[in-house]
């Protein structure tokens, strides 16, 4: 159970970390009948720098000890087509996975092959994206508001009056409809805020650049952007296009943060917050499922809340090293891509990894696994998102990381 003291995902982890010493590192000796543990990692959507990265750490953490002894890695990627990962579950449920990672492309539409799966012993952790079906974990931020946050932040930014564009990301997933949910929830309370363009940029900077362009051949005077992933691609947008820029939130790739704090990005008019999705909630659902797998952890299937990143552009602070510390959290441009997504990182759950880990899947040489905090964090229910006959919360929309300023 989740302690009653825990108010926030940050003092969970603060508090877990505290425990950490209380929990033996994993040293169990893989299945009963000798051979490694069947584990397949299953992408639906991919292309862009955060699939990439998520899939790369844990390739990183299953090849490193103990758990490069014990587990058997097997990725498949199946496209933005339901009906194509519903075939890769079937498969993986066939061979006789043990447990299957995933970033599921739909809520509700893979739900009946992961109830097979479940009634079969397969362990199910979907990350960042969720599904309804209760006997699958769900490893995800969205409860934590990135859509209404990020929003009321632009407001915030516009005084509550401006033209704005909406750049969502893929058509039909739990993670872009939850994003835009919560926005527009936010919006809606502005009468002066008008959205004038509301495109699909598939959390792709190079596709967010293009979609971008579009909006602003036909709205060269917007005064506002709301984007998800891809959001540095919104940012070429305008400076292609010349002039001011215009407040843009977005989430956490290294270009966006880096431009955050760049002076002349600031003289021409660029403010903003970066939150949003961290790749590295794939590891922590990685980790999850192999202390339940190894008898570490015992953990009925729930929905469990990762903590939202909010970086606003004064916060942005360089590091020095290959991993989060001293409070950091950009990397300077020569050593990553700019749309590396920075919040693959995370001292606290995933300390064995470092920079190469995420762009290569390659372990850390000398790291071993460490086991994660006690306490996990339960997330709210979301209906059609991470549960289907249940009722939300009232509050479903509260603001965590920024209050109004403007009426």
């Amino acid at each position: 159970m989740i302690s009653t003291l825990l108010k926030t995902a940050t003092a969970a982890l603060l508090l877990g970390a505290a425990c950490m010493a209380a929990i033996q590192p994993a040293q169990a000796a893989g299945p009963k009948d000798g051979k490694k543990y069947k584990i397949y990692l299953s992408l639906s959507y991919s292309g862009n720098a955060w699939q990439s990265e998520a899939a790369n750490i844990v390739k990183a953490l299953a090849a490193t000890p103990p758990y490069n002894d014990m587990v058997e890695l097997k990725e498949v990627i199946s496209g933005a087509d339901p009906q194509a990962q519903i075939s890769a579950y079937e498969s993986m449920i066939d061979a006789g996975a043990d447990g299957i990672v995933s970033f599921p492309i739909s809520a509700t539409a893979l739900n009946r092959t992961i109830k097979r799966g479940c009634e079969q012993g397969v362990l199910f952790f979907m990350y960042d994206a969720t599904v309804t079906e209760s006997c699958a974990y769900n490893v995800s931020y969205l409860s934590s508001g990135f859509g209404e946050n990020s929003a009321q932040a632009l407001v915030n930014a516009l005084g509550g009056k401006g033209k704005i564009f909406l750049s969502r990301g893929v058509p039909g997933n739990s993670v872009d409809q939850r994003h835009t949910d919560g926005a527009k929830h936010i919006f809606a309370k502005y009468p002066g805020i008008e959205v004038v363009s509301e495109y699909y940029s598939f959390w792709d900077d190079r596709t967010t650049q293009q979609e971008t362009a579009k909006a602003l051949a036909a709205h060269p005077d917007v005064q506002g952007i709301w984007a998800q992933a891809g959001e540095y691609g919104a940012i070429q947008a305008l400076l292609d296009k010349g002039g001011n820029l215009v407040p843009v939130t977005g989430e956490n790739s290294n270009g966006f943060r880096l431009a955050l704090a760049d002076p002349a990005m600031q003289a021409k008019g660029l403010t903003g917050v970066s939150a949003g999705s961290p790749p590295a909630q794939s590891g922590y659902a990685f980790k999850l499922m192999m202390e339940i797998l190894t008898g570490k952890r015992e953990l009925k299937p729930t929905n469990i809340e990762y903590p939202l990143p909010w970086v606003p552009a004064d916060k942005v602070k360089l590091c020095a090293g290959e991993k989060f510390e001293d409070g950091c959290n950009v990397f300077p441009k020569d050593r990553v891509p700019s749309s590396f997504v920075t919040e693959v990182l995370n001292p606290v759950l995933l300390p064995e990894l470092n920079i190469d880990s995420a762009l290569n899947g390659t372990p850390v040489k000398g790291a071993t696994i460490q086991p994660l905090p006690a306490e996990i964090v339960k997330a709210a229910n979301e209906p059609g998102i991470n549960c289907g006959r249940c009722e939300a919360a009232k509050d479903q929309y509260k603001l965590t990381k920024v209050a109004p300023t403007v009426n």
